[in-house]
């Protein structure tokens, strides 16, 4: 599974917050957006994984090439073969499902694109990762994990031209690039030579209702907009509405929303979730306003016993 609630609410304010000018009632198209958003992660892991894959590839026909060489010496004629017959990347190469979603998700760009995975292999050669590697020829499994665990971790994920790539092909996947290079590890760590096929092709959501907390987060936000608007009005008539940021208000709506429609999720809970989103996507100063006014709130709703909240320990 590679997403949590807590990247669903983001994907949610991001749509928001791009269609904070529509008041209609239609908003198929801007509901379209936010799971085509959410899908288009899927795409993203797909894109990392297939790197580690042309990677190997690359430095197969690398090999190849040396031992074609007019004048091949003896290493290039029996060269260590230790890196491209690394069995994470051998049990990647052979995963048939995984092989079955790059094609239908249509991830070919590194045939397009071929000059990234000749970026990412000159790193991992000039890495002391590899030298250290190949020092030896031969490896078991564990050796062999590890080394892709720290290739991933120390060379791919944290590479600024790769980075600036996905920001060309898609503005979103910059958000999601934390959440799925941390699956990709969490993958990579607990990999064994006998895990089941379908290991790498994990699930999106963690199952139907987290799909549906998405859309009905977003509809009920908009729908209750106007009765949700006048309660931040009530709680913020010191400030200058124009001057509160629109991430922070976004956030809001949401918040309140998400205490007065979800019964199952604590309180605690949702203001947590927001408290540390506006830390990470608003000001310095945003997650005090944001707590300050939800605080108020909830104390009204306790004390006029507006909180429909079910199951124990939900305030």
């Amino acid at each position: 599974m590679m997403l949590n609630r807590r990247h669903i609410r983001v994907k949610v304010m991001q749509t928001m917050y791009a269609f904070k000018g529509s008041e209609s009632d239609d908003f198929t198209k801007d509901q379209k957006f936010l799971l085509f958003s959410i899908d288009n992660m899927y795409n993203l892991y797909l894109l990392l994984i297939s790197l580690l894959i042309e990677v190997q590839k690359r430095a197969e026909s690398d090999l190849k090439k040396k031992q074609n060489k007019h004048l091949a010496t003896k290493e290039d004629k029996d060269p260590n073969r230790k890196f491209v017959n690394n069995r994470v990347l051998n049990l990647l190469r052979e995963n048939l499902p995984l092989a079955d979603q790059l094609k239908a998700h249509n991830i070919n760009n590194w045939d397009l694109d071929g000059e990234y995975v000749d970026l990412i292999f000159k790193d991992i050669l000039a890495s002391d990762l590899y030298k250290t590697y190949m020092q030896t020829r031969v490896s078991d499994f564990k050796e062999d994990k590890n080394f892709i665990v720290d290739v991933f971790k120390d060379i791919v994920a944290p590479n600024e031209k790769l980075y600036d790539y996905m920001e060309d092909k898609n503005l979103t996947w910059l958000d999601d690039l934390p959440t799925v290079n941390t699956t990709i590890l969490k993958l990579l760590r607990k990999v064994k030579e006998t895990s089941p096929e379908h290991y790498f092709t994990p699930k999106l959501y963690k199952d139907i209702e987290d799909k549906q907390f998405a859309i009905d987060l977003f509809k009920k936000t908009l729908l209750k907009s106007t009765a949700i608007n006048k309660e931040i009005d009530q709680k913020t008539k010191n400030w200058d509405t124009d001057r509160i940021a629109t991430v922070d208000f976004v956030l809001l709506q949401m918040a309140i929303c998400e205490l007065n429609n979800f019964p199952s999720i604590p309180v605690k809970v949702t203001i947590n979730e927001y408290l540390e989103i506006s830390k990470e996507y608003s000001t310095p100063k945003s997650s005090i306003f944001i707590n300050g006014i939800l605080d108020k709130l909830v104390k009204e709703y306790e004390a006029s016993g507006e909180l429909n909240k079910i199951g124990r320990g939900l305030m």
